[in-house]
Parts: structure tokens; C-alpha cells; sequence
């Protein structure tokens, strides 16, 4: 028996040009007012006999806007980015060119401190591979970068394909499988 994993990326809590490293802001005005305009779509996941949030704030109040009432799961967080937290990628770049450069470029490693791409990606793979295949449907709401994680663990891309996965806010991704073996369904569009 296999199950279905779909992943819904949260809602915004800042510009993403404004984002932050371990952001744990809340949900903005923008990003309460794309949950109104995605609900409809986003709704009906929330059948899913298991239905899960990271535990960000934008995170929770994102699955619960939705309906989803979820079970905040501590190995969805986002990654530790250690002394790089609350800080934008600019701001890093301004302090510490080199050591971006090290972190763009080596998936083991952590300059900031924190938790190299590598054991992000085998933290979010190894929640993926414990969800119980019985459970049929599960939802899963959390930051963009875990659902790139879990795309990157599922399709067994290198880790450096991290980097040109683009998810953007209330976006969906449905894995189905078992652990170890899993593949990417997409969804065919409204007609």
C-alpha cells in the first residue's frame, strides 16, 4: 500500500524579497489575503486522514486558515541557519561573502553554525520515509524550503538541485509512494 503525501508551501509573512533566515514572523496582510484567493483550491486537501503543519507561526496559521486543524511537526521546521537566523541572504552576503559562497557551493557545509543542506534534506527525507503507509492521504503544510527538500530526497535529485527549485507561497506538490520510493504526481489543471 502506498501513500500520498501533498505538500502545501505556507502562505507569506514578508515580500520574498524581505525574507529571513528561520523566518518566524506570522502571516501577513499579503499573505492572508492569497490564502482567501488559494482557499478554494487548498480546501478539499484537508480530507486527508493525517494532516500535518511545520512549526513556524506562518506555517500553523496557514493550515488552520485552511481548515486543516494541523499537528505541528518539529522535523518539518525550516533549516537551523544558526547565527545566520533573522538576517536576509543579502545581509549575509554584505558580512560574510565567503562563507555564502561556501554554503552555495558545498552541501556539508555550515558556516552560519547551523544545519548543513545535506542533513536538511536527510531530516525532511527521513520524516517522508515515517509517515505510516496506511494513512492513505496526508497534507503537510510548511516553508518552501522544506517542500524543496522533501522534492529533492523524493526524486533522489543531488543536492545541489535545491538551489533551482522555485516554490513559491500556497503551492502544491503531491508525492505518493512508500519510503524510499517515491515519485511526483502532478495534478491535471482546471479545464
Amino acid at each position: 500500500m502506498s501513500v500520498r503525501v501533498s505538500l502545501v508551501a505556507a502562505a507569506r509573512s514578508s515580500s520574498l524579497l524581505a525574507e529571513r533566515f528561520d523566518d518566524d514572523r506570522p502571516l501577513d496582510q499579503a499573505g492572508w489575503h492569497e490564502v482567501q484567493l488559494a482557499a478554494q483550491a487548498l480546501v478539499p486537501l484537508g480530507a486527508a486522514e493525517l494532516r500535518y503543519c511545520s512549526p513556524t507561526p506562518r506555517s500553523r496559521a496557514t493550515g488552520e486558515a485552511l481548515g486543516y486543524a494541523p499537528m505541528a511537526q518539529p522535523a518539518l521546521r525550516d533549516c537551523d541557519m544558526g547565527r545566520w537566523r533573522g538576517l536576509t541572504l543579502s545581509d549575509v552576503a554584505a558580512r560574510e561573502p565567503a562563507a555564502v559562497d561556501a554554503w552555495l557551493a558545498d552541501p556539508r557545509s555550515a558556516p552560519h553554525g547551523g544545519e548543513p543542506l545535506l542533513a536538511f534534506i536527510a531530516r525532511i527525507g527521513g520524516w517522508l520515509d515515517t509517515r505510516p503507509a496506511q494513512a492513505g492521504a496526508i497534507v503537510a503544510v510548511a516553508e518552501p524550503a522544506v517542500v524543496r527538500a522533501a522534492l529533492v530526497y523524493a526524486l533522489k535529485a543531488p543536492p545541489s538541485t535545491y538551489w533551482n527549485v522555485d516554490v513559491r507561497p500556497l503551492s502544491t506538490v503531491t508525492l505518493t509512494g512508500l519510503p524510499g520510493r517515491w515519485s511526483l504526481r502532478l495534478e491535471a489543471g482546471a479545464r
